[in-house]
């Protein structure tokens, strides 16, 4: 691996609750890509998000930024370089949709009127900007929360399962968002349970079972049939054209 890599995991072992969760991960992921994080449940995915986020410490190994160690950088910078949008779309606070937003821009220290206007119009919350988050649906909460980290302009855009509660017109318009994000020179790292949208939009893909890397490389080749069968257990086929294909199981198969 190149020093001054992007956003790199190096032997990454992460504990949780005294269970080892993430076993040896090596990756380095590009600026530039989108890069989808997945496999079957309790594989390691969400805390890997975390180790690469720098919020759970390594037991072993490290997570380097550019070249320099994540928990050497201090909090206001991983916090510039790093937007990280979690699981869950909980809120403590029943503010506006534009303020809650407009927190996103916390690590600058200024109001970002111009980050937060974007962020809105990207996930088509400006309509919402005046309501109460209390007020929303759980796919509306979802899309603020991810507006909130766009409205940092982060570097790294960090997400788990970020279209899971959103309905399917807004998936479309936040992968095309993603999309231009990355070709913008942003690195863009979401888990995913959908395979299909991580082979038909992702650049590269990241397969985890049992907290180890199965599979690293493009969607055609990490989720080629043979390591789905060997990582989710279950017999499938691709079906379609690049870029807009469909897994299909076979009839009353495994």
């Amino acid at each position: 691996m190149t020093a001054d890599a992007g956003l790199v995991a190096e032997n990454l072992t992460l504990t949780r609750g005294g269970r080892e969760v993430v076993r040896a991960v090596s990756a380095e992921l590009v600026p530039g890509q989108i890069t989808a994080i997945t496999g079957p449940n309790g594989a390691g995915k969400s805390s890997l998000l975390l180790g690469l986020a720098g919020l759970l410490s390594p037991a072993d190994g490290q997570v380097t930024l550019e070249g320099r160690a994540l928990a050497a950088l201090a909090p206001a910078d991983r916090a510039r370089a790093l937007g990280y949008l979690p699981q869950s779309p909980d809120i403590a606070w029943d503010v506006a949709v534009e303020n809650l937003v407009a927190l996103g821009r916390l690590p600058w220290r200024d109001r970002g009127t111009a980050e937060v206007a974007a962020a809105l119009a990207a996930l088509d919350l400006e309509a919402l900007r005046k309501r109460p988050v209390s007020r929303l649906s759980g796919g509306e909460r979802a899309r603020v929360l991810l507006a909130r980290v766009l409205a940092g302009t982060p570097h790294w855009i960090l997400a788990d399962e970020p279209l899971a509660a959103i309905d399917l017109a807004h998936q479309f318009r936040l992968i095309a968002h993603l999309k231009a994000c990355a070709a913008a020179g942003q690195g863009v790292v979401i888990v995913l349970h959908d395979l299909a949208l991580a082979m038909n939009h992702a650049d590269r893909v990241l397969v985890l079972k049992d907290g180890a890397l199965l599979a690293d490389g493009p969607p055609e080749i990490a989720l080629a049939p043979a390591v789905i069968a060997q990582g989710w257990d279950t017999d499938v086929t691709w079906i379609g054209e690049p870029g807009a294909q469909a897994l299909t199981f076979p009839a009353g198969g495994h």
